[in-house]
């Protein structure tokens, strides 16, 4: 006999439920799949949900049912679109630090190799409110890149590279705010995408060097000057900027 809960005045059956997951499944991934198609299409994230329904074949209803409203549709697209835990794990970068920078530069390659998209998601993310509580990623995503930041930092400490006084999960909102704050820079348009990746860079290794051993500022300060390095090349404007949160 088949597994069977009550439903109403009928039976259904796990398998049923299995279906019903998946179909619904289906139907979002074809949602984010005509919103990301429309997005690269136009330039613009102020989606009809009209169009964006007939695009993906379903009900005019089954966008808000499954995301609740359009800024939901963008945050899927922006989420959907990497696969950064995947290629992470596939990452080989050597001692705990090296492993922390070539993780910055895996996230940041998606930025820089597709950036007119990635601008404008961030900016519809930027200047939109967040009255559906999603902030600038979904608790699932945030849990997800926490649990991958705070490892990596905790490598670091536990290598000896970083002091054990000052607590990981401070070092990463450090380094989570020098993100923001450049993302910031790069939606608007003030911080070039040449210059995105080497500006997080040295802010990451300037937090990190706060709390380094000997051994580790060693390693640091190597870094440091790498991303200089690739900033000088933007030209001496990029460091005359200032960002727009100070």
């Amino acid at each position: 006999m088949r597994p069977e809960r009550a439903a109403g005045k009928g039976l259904e059956t796990v398998e049923d439920l299995g279906k019903r997951e998946q179909a619904k499944a289906r139907r979002r991934s074809d949602i984010v799949r005509a919103a990301r198609d429309l997005i690269r299409e136009t330039g613009e994230t102020d989606l009809s949900m009209r169009t964006l329904a007939q695009r993906a074949g379903v009900s005019l209803s089954t966008p808000y049912n499954l995301f609740g409203s359009k800024r939901a549709v963008v945050l899927a697209v922006l989420e959907d679109e990497r696969d950064f835990a995947e290629r992470f794990r596939k990452l080989d970068s050597g001692n705990s630090i090296d492993r922390i920078f070539g993780a910055h530069d895996l996230a940041f390659s998606y930025y820089t190799s597709d950036p007119e998209f990635y601008r404008t998601l961030w900016r519809a993310l930027l200047t939109t409110s967040g009255q559906d509580d999603t902030g600038l990623a979904t608790p699932e995503r945030l849990a997800q890149t926490r649990a991958i930041w705070l490892g990596l930092v905790r490598n670091a400490v536990n290598d000896g590279y970083l002091a054990s006084n000052i607590p990981a999960d401070l070092i990463m909102q450090s380094m989570a705010h020098v993100t923001g704050g450049a993302l910031l820079s790069w939606a608007v348009g003030s911080l070039s995408t040449f210059a995105l990746t080497a500006t997080v860079g040295v802010g990451y290794a300037l937090c990190l060097k706060g709390s380094a051993t000997p051994q580790g500022r060693e390693l640091l300060q190597a870094r440091i000057e790498a991303y200089q390095s690739q900033l000088s090349k933007a030209g001496p404007k990029v460091n005359e900027r200032a960002p727009e949160t100070m």
